[in-house]
């Protein structure tokens, strides 16, 4: 088991990545101070799959689980399960020392972590993440929300877990537009932190799009390193944590203005990262030949790089303008200088964006 921890003081927490350990997290909960009471908040198809095999795991070991479903989406991810959610919570009795469990993607993660997070002022949770990008990515951090009809992620909080347990296993039914998905925010750690990850990647192409479990252990375990420095060093996102938004600013303004239904999370990013290295480009900053192998890798990977031919450029302008990095209406953005290192917070005119997203 690879065992990496994410230090906060005492917020800390571990992150245990492995195969087949699914089956053992009724046996680790034993070292909590918790109730007997755990809300397991998950979607009918990772419930399908592995509800029961975490539930008998708990049963186990004298734990009370019970199951609450969430529909399957990003478009659910949104206040009114939230409150369903706490709805639920109080009807079965929850209280202060009862606990969260998320299983699934990041939609399930997000949810989850937002209604601990609130629920009597805080409780806690851990990450059982079922999906690539989930695991790499949304599970780790404290970074919880909402999406709102105006912008994805504009009512959230930060609360940390307590645990992110990860078992590679759930890859096996993960659908390979969802895995390839979720290679996106992996190659996004290799472009803003580690040269030498983004070739590791380029090198291990084949293998990793074979889902080899080894190859898979080691950038799960690498993408997660990367982000736990940078939570470790800037939790509130003052300054440093803005590198991870790298890709996002552009992204989100894709999956906004598709309603979440055209893309997923992972090629929205995909496009997001391929025009904001382009406008680093541009600007004079990332070389030609840098901002190429960003787009070939991306490519090369499954990944779309290019705008829907249909987009409103000046809806996704408006929408830009309401991202949460900007600044008295000032647009601002993770761009890359070179490969493993970054611009962050770099103030853009929206002439220069109108300009490389027409391009």
């Amino acid at each position: 088991m690879e065992k990496l921890r994410v230090e906060l003081g005492e917020r800390s927490y571990e992150i245990l990545i492995d195969r087949g350990n699914l089956s053992l997290i009724g046996e680790r909960l034993l070292r909590f101070s918790i109730s007997k009471k755990i809300g397991i908040i998950s979607n009918p198809k990772v419930s399908d799959l592995y509800g029961q095999k975490v539930i008998s795991s708990l049963q186990k070991e004298g734990f009370e689980p019970f199951i609450i479903l969430i529909p399957d989406g990003e478009h659910y991810k949104d206040y009114f399960w939230a409150y369903h959610i706490l709805t639920q919570l109080l009807e079965f009795g929850f209280d202060r020392g009862s606990f969260l469990i998320a299983l699934g993607g990041g939609v399930i993660g997000d949810l989850t972590g937002f209604v601990a997070s609130i629920y009597m002022r805080g409780i806690s949770y851990i990450q059982i993440p079922t999906t690539l990008l989930a695991q790499v990515d949304s599970s780790v951090g404290g970074k919880t929300a909402v999406n709102h009809p105006l912008g994805k992620n504009m009512i959230g909080t930060f609360w940390q877990p307590s645990l992110v347990w990860i078992d590679v296993d759930t890859l096996e039914s993960l659908p390979e537009r969802e895995f390839i998905s979720g290679l996106a925010e992996v190659i996004k750690y290799g472009v803003i932190w580690d040269k030498e990850f983004f070739e590791f990647l380029e090198i291990n192409r084949t293998k990793i799009l074979k889902k080899d479990k080894d190859i898979l252990i080691s950038i799960i375990k690498r993408a997660c390193e990367i982000k736990a420095e940078v939570v470790s060093k800037d939790e509130r996102e003052r300054e440093l944590r803005a590198i991870l938004n790298y890709g996002h600013t552009i992204g989100h303004a894709i999956e906004t203005l598709t309603g979440y239904s055209s893309y997923l999370h992972g090629e929205a990013i995909s496009i997001g990262m391929v025009y904001e290295a382009k406008l680093s480009s541009m600007l004079g900053f990332l070389d030609k030949e840098d901002f190429e192998k960003i787009r070939n890798i991306l490519k090369d990977f499954g990944l779309p790089v290019n705008l829907p031919i249909n987009m409103d450029l000046s809806a996704m302008l408006k929408t830009i303008l309401l991202d949460k990095k900007n600044i008295e209406g000032k647009i601002r953005m993770v761009i890359p200088d070179s490969i493993g290192k970054m611009k962050i917070n770099f103030e853009i005119s929206g002439e220069d964006l109108k300009k490389v997203l027409n391009e």
